[in-house]
């Protein structure tokens, strides 16, 4: 099945649908395909550089809003492989028409959805579903000192997060203030 690809409102920021093919045997999603437009035309050349997996237990936990700086920006490529999610992208770069700005998207295995970020913007998400897993490709390397983001509750962003805050990680609660150029670097 082909996968299509949906701009947001966010410059560079787009949705892919790749619908699971389904059987009595169970499903099969193809995840990722190099040479399918939809993807060539969101990622682009850039390679994988890591595959992360992350699972939440608690219904309401945020994580984010992460990117990592200059030089050691990164894109990710982000799917819902068990549970729900809602999923936001913040485009942190200064140069975009859409800087400050925000897009949010539920994503689940049964929409078969994914967010692609670029570099510079900046990723979290709050579970929905109990036990949510995440997948991640990204374009660059985990560099610990480039780790940077804002935080989620910032008032300029005024994200419209769904569910009351269930948990959220001393990292994530001290990262700066948008209005911090230091978030920016």
């Amino acid at each position: 099945m082909t996968a299509e690809l949906k701009p947001t409102p966010l410059n560079g920021v787009f949705e892919l649908h790749a619908p699971p093919f389904a059987d009595h045997r169970g499903a099969f999603l193809n995840a990722f395909r190099a040479q399918e437009p939809a993807f060539i035309g969101s990622w682009g050349d850039r390679g994988i550089a890591q595959v992360n997996l992350s699972r939440t237990e608690a219904v309401g936990t945020i994580r984010g809003l992460h990117r990592q700086a200059e030089p050691h920006s990164e894109a990710k490529l982000v799917r819902c492989l068990r549970g729900r999610v809602w999923d936001v992208a913040v485009d942190l770069r200064t140069d975009s028409t859409t800087y400050g700005q925000w897009h949010a998207l539920k994503l689940s295995p049964d929409q078969g959805n994914a967010l692609l970020l670029p570099e510079g913007c900046a990723h979290g998400f709050q579970v929905l579903e109990p036990g949510s897993e995440l997948l991640y490709l990204h374009s660059g390397a985990w560099v610990p000192e480039a780790e940077t983001g804002v935080r989620w509750d910032d008032p300029t962003l005024a994200i419209a997060w769904p569910l009351p805050v269930a948990a959220l990680s001393d990292r994530d609660r001290n990262l700066p203030w948008l209005s911090d150029r230091n978030s920016m670097a």
